[in-house]
């Protein structure tokens, strides 16, 4: 039966313009979907959008990426939504949803993941979710594309506020994606005549950890997932953000009101002359000495070799302060007992980037704090990670021993540590997971420790292999952003995987901060080391075992 499909897609794929007017002629016309509504389904917007159009930007949307500015071919859009309730304190609920569908489809639908706490529907565009990406929106390339805001309506990205209500927390955690896959499965059904031949996901960051969540729970829902930087465990990961902020608190100036500067308590000169030891200590492990730290299994740096060796601070080296504070945060979150409450962080050259600034730090320069680790964790931990919520949250007073075990209940439902995947793999579907190496905010090393119990668990690292693959971007941060070469295509990459059963064994990424520069990401535990010949060029390196 699958060859049948695989046999009717590439036929598909073959027409061009006509197979979009043959396939319509069978289905409704795009207005006519809003007849569709029902009790448990609202629609309203169903209307053609011209070639050419440009999507409007959505102010409230995740910072994942900037919003995507190329024109979208001719399409019908759909926006609804799934099951509207009116919930805890009088609150409107419900799933939101935005389904484009292009006049030339390809027969297939790309499921286009969320992120930070959801809240907002983007324009569902399927646009690669890496900052330096430059691959074509899925849109482009002819898939049906849909988003959704995750079952609660917020003011923006970073409103948890949803978490006081039980349902929203659970639709928010896994129970929107499959509602959402089926009503648009249904909806192309009726637009085109005939149900998608290939389900897809994509998402970054919150969108990622969908993905691995919908592997994991909903193993028969999608033939291919991309999980880029996934935050799946992230009850713990918002855990550490107090951690970091507490830590780094201890290390900062006063301003002129006595309060401690979050973001002078290590400036930007301070980052880079860190980052710059890292590299001369870590570089050259893979071969090459080319500013991209390929080899981090073998990176050894103590931010201790920085420490002033007078009281003066200057600018070549750390006040003890914040050597101390760099080696707590660094070495991860821990309770009172020494016990690790979420992995440490691995030294990478992108820790001096904006993007890894943003999360830790920010750039305020006074005692209210811009961190998105200060400004996001105390809402999500207050309202939607502890049970029973605490709305009044304050992040100094977050006790790692009393407070984190009131995490367990959202991560029961939420966190995609799961490691049984057996139906997955029978079916034929493939994970495609990405993450940046200097991401401040889900750490590379949780990521590659869990990757080793899937294999564990999985038959070994080969036999994982065969149905997902994991690829480390170093000096990458959170979905794009720092020294990376973070220019490259996943979806392409799973595409060949699912459809053609070629897998990744690379993939070839460019990046702005290296032009004319070209490495190959490779799939862990394996690292890109140079052989020789031209160190700009891809073809010099290979993939091997650390």
């Amino acid at each position: 039966m699958m060859s049948r499909h695989v046999r009717l897609l590439g036929s598909a794929l073959a027409l061009t313009g006509s197979f979009g007017t043959a396939a319509l002629a069978q289905g409704r016309a795009c207005a006519d979907l809003s007849a569709l509504a029902r009790p448990d389904l609202r629609i309203t917007r169903a209307e053609p959008v011209a070639a050419g159009t440009l999507p409007a930007e959505n102010r409230g949307r995740a910072a994942l990426a900037g919003p995507d500015r190329a024109p979208m071919p001719a399409h019908c859009v759909v926006d609804g939504m799934i099951a509207p309730r009116t919930g805890v304190g009088g609150v409107s609920f419900g799933t939101g949803f935005q389904l484009r569908m292009p006049e030339d489809w390809n027969g297939k639908l790309l499921f286009q993941g969320g992120g930070g706490m959801d809240g907002v529907v983007v324009e569902a565009t399927g646009v690669v979710p890496i900052a330096g990406a430059t691959a074509a929106p899925a849109l482009m390339r002819g898939y049906a594309v849909v988003s959704t805001d995750a079952g609660h309506q917020g003011r923006d990205t970073r409103d948890a506020t949803f978490g006081l209500d039980q349902q929203a927390r659970y639709d928010y955690a896994q129970g929107a994606v499959p509602v959402v896959a089926r009503e648009a499965t249904s909806l192309i059904a009726q637009r085109y005549g005939r149900a998608p031949e290939r389900r897809y996901f994509m998402g970054c960051s919150n969108g990622g950890r969908q993905g691995m969540l919908a592997a994991q729970r909903d193993a028969l829902l999608f033939d291919g997932i991309v999980a880029g930087n996934p935050g799946f465990r992230l009850s713990r990961a918002a855990v550490a953000q107090a951690w970091d902020v507490q830590a780094l608190l201890r290390a900062s100036p006063r301003d002129a009101d006595g309060q401690p500067v979050l973001a002078a308590s290590l400036t930007p000169a301070d980052m880079t002359l860190v980052a710059n030891a890292v590299l001369e200590a870590c570089d050259g492990a893979d071969g090459l000495r080319d500013g991209l730290i390929q080899a981090p299994a073998a990176c050894r740096f103590d931010p201790a070799s920085l420490r002033c060796p007078t009281a003066e601070k200057t600018a070549t080296c750390l006040a003890p302060a914040q050597v101390e504070a760099l080696q707590t945060v660094f070495a991860g979150a821990r309770n009172s007992r020494g016990e690790a409450i979420y992995a440490g962080w691995p030294w990478d050259s992108g820790i001096a980037s904006p993007g890894w600034r943003a999360w830790k730090l920010g750039t305020a320069q006074t005692g209210r704090p811009n961190a998105l680790n200060a400004t996001l964790a105390a809402s999500s931990l207050g309202y939607f990670f502890l049970t029973p919520p605490r709305p009044d949250l304050d992040l100094l007073e977050f006790d790692f021993d009393r407070d984190t075990p009131q995490t367990a209940q959202t991560a029961a439902i939420n966190d995609a540590t799961g490691t049984m995947m057996s139906s997955f793999a029978q079916r034929g579907s493939r994970l495609l997971v990405f993450h940046g190496n200097s991401d401040p905010v889900f750490s590379a090393s949780d990521i590659t420790a869990y990757w080793q119990d899937l294999a564990r668990d999985n038959g070994g690292a080969e036999a994982l292999g065969r149905f997902a693959r994991l690829f480390m971007v170093p000096g990458m941060a959170h979905c794009g952003g720092g020294p990376a070469m973070e220019d490259f295509d996943p979806l392409a990459a799973l595409e060949a995987w699912v459809e053609r059963n070629e897998p990744p064994a690379r993939i070839v990424a460019r990046g702005a901060s290296f032009p004319g520069r070209t490495r190959p990401h490779c799939p862990f535990p394996q690292q890109a080391h140079y052989t020789g010949g031209d160190p700009e060029r891809a073809e010099s390196f290979e993939c091997r075992a650390p």
